[in-house]
């Protein structure tokens, strides 16, 4: 297993440690680790870490997913926007 693991977040190439989740990667891509945007168009962003609030809510590999409860893998395609 490798220490560290690359993906995509919106076309950007992000490298994580490995077994980060999808929402640490989203933190560490920079700004304040938004997954999306509300209908009204306010940052939303990670706020359970358990999967209840519905918050981080991303596609990746083009399937809806929770960011908080994905384990990034390599080469994995996360998009943020709606």
């Amino acid at each position: 297993m490798s220490a560290h693991t690359l993906l995509h977040i919106d076309g950007n190439l992000v490298r994580v440690k490995a077994g980060s989740s999808v929402a640490a990667a989203l933190r560490i891509a920079g700004g304040m680790g938004v997954a999306r945007t509300s209908v009204t168009g306010q940052p939303r962003a990670p706020f359970c870490g358990m999967g209840v609030c519905q918050e981080c809510r991303v596609l990746v590999d083009g399937r809806r997913l929770l960011a908080c409860q994905t384990v990034c893998s390599e080469g994995m395609r996360v998009e943020t926007s709606e």
